[in-house]
């Protein structure tokens, strides 16, 4: 697998400023480049290493042109680096056609291309469309749906009804369609309330591994087109998340929230139930957020508040001993002055 510097050129929409015959087979970090590879430059501080490096050519910004090496220069280095290590990955390996040790339910409907590998289980009535790719050991529960080039990784599970769109990428352990966290107090303990719904994902997701995507109660979880969902997250039932959203890892969403489009929370974010999150909502790591959010906000905190505001309190609690000695002899030196004033006034 290889490409000449000018095909990579043509292809990232860069301008090339070297020989368009390099022959490029790969691409690696900076100090790591070989003769034979291409590599990135997405920082100013990793300029200074590009002298010692021993790649072939530079993917670089606008303001790295003038290193003296042959140079791809475009306008976004990171967003092209992603996709020249695209054009770079070997071909994804795919069982081919249907393993005879997979089971496969009645009235199961497979497109053109489908690979399901040996252990999978595929339920009744499930519909697979155009080359999905069923890696081992995953289950679909009855009446499911994947969308053309949807990609399961190995040990996958998605449950009765659930719906996946188009080029969905879904992690090794990932549970999809589980029961929701629903119980009622009654006379004899917890009553389960029977959840009755289903999850549906949209075009162009990808949920990172040992991920869990409560069904809804009663209607649907809705994951929306271009999300993009870290390892260990938790949506509970009836969550919706706006598209292009990103959850980093650990986070968790309680029942009934809506995130909006464009939403970012970072690691171990917890969301509580029933709230709304604006537009464009970003949410600090290790953050709580216990109430609804106007488009635009970035909050950070426990509870979560505006950033800059968490910041100033953040910066006050490194005070707080020198405060309360402070206070502690600002209190002794009126206790003194009080009982000196009474003893003033008793003269």
């Amino acid at each position: 697998m290889e490409h000449t510097l000018g095909e990579l050129a043509a292809l990232l929409g860069g301008k090339l400023q070297g020989p368009a015959g390099l022959v490029i087979q790969g691409i690696a970090a900076i100090d790591r480049a070989t003769p034979q590879e291409i590599t990135f430059i997405t920082q100013k501080r990793y300029a200074r290493l590009a002298a010692q490096s021993q790649a072939a050519a530079f993917i670089v910004g606008p303001d790295q042109a003038d290193l003296a090496r042959p140079l791809i220069i475009v306008p976004h280095p990171y967003l092209a680096y992603a996709q020249a290590a695209a054009l770079f990955a070997p071909p994804r390996s795919r069982w081919p056609g249907v393993s005879p040790l997979a089971f496969l339910g009645q009235g199961v409907k497979i497109g053109q291309e489908v690979s399901i590998s040996p252990l999978a289980c595929i339920g009744n009535g499930v519909r697979l469309e155009d080359r999905v790719t069923i890696m081992p050991g995953c289950v679909l529960g009855d009446q499911v749906q994947i969308g053309a080039d949807t990609l399961l990784y190995p040990n996958v599970t998605i449950l009765e009804r659930c719906i996946l769109g188009q080029r969905v990428i879904v992690h090794s352990g990932t549970v999809i369609g589980a029961d929701g966290f629903g119980f009622v107090q009654g006379p004899e303990g917890h009553q389960k309330i029977p959840q009755l719904g289903t999850v549906v994902i949209e075009d162009d997701v990808e949920i990172g591994a040992n991920c869990t995507i409560d069904r809804g109660a009663l209607g649907e979880t809705r994951v929306g087109r271009g999300v993009k969902i870290d390892n260990l997250v938790h949506l509970a039932h009836n969550v919706t998340v706006g598209e292009h959203s990103l959850l980093v890892a650990q986070v968790g969403v309680a029942g009934s929230s809506k995130l909006g489009k464009g939403v970012g929370l970072g690691g171990q974010v917890g969301i509580l139930g029933h709230i709304e999150l604006g537009d464009g909502v970003q949410v600090a790591a290790q953050s709580g957020v216990p109430h609804s959010l106007p488009a635009g906000l970035t909050v950070s905190g426990s509870p979560a508040r505006p950033h800059q505001e968490t910041l100033r309190i953040v910066s006050h609690l490194a005070k707080l001993p020198e405060i309360y000695r402070r206070l502690k002899e600002l209190e002794k030196r009126v206790s003194e002055l009080a009982a000196k004033t009474a003893e003033e006034l008793q003269e």
